[in-house]
């Protein structure tokens, strides 16, 4: 995805077919998939911070990545670019939000990959207010290498990949709880 400054190539297309299926919990063939739901805690407050944290991307911010996003919040169109590594070493991960659902049991959005994404696919990030009170994190994804560089690289890259998830699954229960952004 060209960036020029602060704006965004706001024609570059999706680089998949399956647009949306993350949020239906599709699982295309083809890709490899991430599914997990996690308790991270309890109660409308609970819920309320993490569905602020999910939409502001603070969970991203606390997973230990760069945000770009064109809006200080998830909607359907809005392009961010997610960065994992440090300084010159950063790798650019370009998507565009593809759907966002705002409920009172329910939050989070997808977003797809763009050109320049070092995967091809879908994510989902969703918090969920269970009717006993339990507040569940969610994130699905459907992956595969983006081009040849990477499939050669791919258990360098699915190591990475891991270890995002397992972040963000950490900073889905700090959210929750409240804890400080700096703890």
């Amino acid at each position: 995805m060209t960036m020029k400054g602060d704006s965004f190539d706001v024609d570059a297309e999706l680089t998949y077919l399956e647009h949306g299926w993350t949020q239906s919990s599709r699982e295309p063939g083809g890709y490899r998939i991430a599914r997990h739901r996690v308790v991270v805690g309890a109660g409308q407050d609970a819920f309320s911070r993490l569905t602020e944290g999910i939409l502001g991307w603070e969970l991203h911010r606390l997973a230990g990545l760069s945000v770009r996003a064109q809006a200080p919040r998830a909607a359907e169109g809005v392009h961010v670019v997610p960065g994992f590594g440090f300084g010159r070493l950063r790798l650019a991960a370009p998507c565009r939000v593809v759907w966002v659902e705002e409920g009172t049991t329910r939050a989070g959005f997808g977003y797809g990959t763009l050109p320049g994404h070092p995967e091809t696919g879908e994510e989902s990030f969703v918090a969920v207010l269970e009717p006993d009170g339990q507040v569940y994190f969610e994130l699905f994804a459907f992956s595969r290498h983006s081009n040849w560089f990477y499939k050669l690289g791919g258990s360098v890259a699915s190591a990475c990949q891991r270890l995002v998830t397992r972040r963000y699954l950490a900073a889905a229960r700090k959210l929750a709880s409240g804890i400080p952004k700096d703890a």
